[in-house]
């Protein structure tokens, strides 16, 4: 059963069709998975204090409902390591169509994934898997996999994967915890069955992962046209 804070956050959103960053991170954090600690603020002074309390360097977003692709907008800026730089930015983002906020959030370290499905109007919901972050299209080293996802499948994904090596610590790098993954693939399966009659497409992207734990530091839900 979906729980009523996703289901009002979906409501809410179809008034432009897609759920913003902030109500995704919320939506994420509900079912069970970890997001950076963050800020979605319009008080610049806010957003100051609250890096005061997690420490440079951090990554700052647009949030604006005119802007779904904020990369392409130059709308992320990452690195940012003082007031000075968080101001600049805070003032470039406002002048941007549709600005409703700035999203400050801790900045972490390891290896980018992406995690996603897409409705396949014939299939019904497809779950992908591979390198994500700017590798993605890069390398194309994708997994697919119809949902819901069986432990198996789960096995299955990570270890087709052309970069297994890769998360297994190659060379001598810290490998990443598969257990986590694993987990963060199950919950994220069940999720999508629940939210099957909603959403388009979602992209977790990138997807944190070190030895310790995966972070899903963006996140983006696309829903259903004619959703009601």
């Amino acid at each position: 059963m979906l729980k009523e804070e996703i289901k009002d956050i979906i409501k809410h959103s179809k008034l432009w069709g897609w759920v913003l960053e902030p109500d995704a991170k919320r939506i994420i954090s509900s079912i069970g998975l970890e997001v950076p600690r963050y800020i979605y603020t319009k008080d610049l002074e806010q957003a100051i204090h609250f890096v005061g309390e997690i420490g440079y360097p951090v990554v700052a977003k647009v949030v604006s409902p005119k802007i779904i692709h904020k990369s392409e907008k130059k709308g992320v800026e990452v690195g940012i390591k003082d007031d000075k730089g968080l101001r600049k930015v805070f003032n470039r983002f406002y002048k941007m169509e549709g600005f409703s906020g700035i999203l400050v959030e801790q900045m972490f370290r390891g290896l980018e994934l992406i995690i996603g499905a897409k409705n396949d109007y014939q299939f019904g919901p497809v779950i992908l898997f591979g390198l994500g972050g700017i590798w993605t299209e890069i390398y194309r080293d994708i997994i697919l996999k119809m949902a819901p996802l069986r432990p198996k499948d789960i096995d299955n994904m990570t270890k087709c994967l052309k970069a297994r090596p890769i998360l297994e610590g190659y060379r001598g790098a810290p490998k990443i915890n598969l257990e986590e993954l694993n987990r963060l693939l199950n919950i994220f399966s069940d999720f999508v069955m629940e939210i099957e009659n909603d959403f388009e497409s979602i992209d977790l992207n990138p997807v944190i992962c070190s030895t310790e734990k995966c972070i899903i530091a963006d996140a983006r839900i696309i829903l259903k046209k004619g959703y009601s």
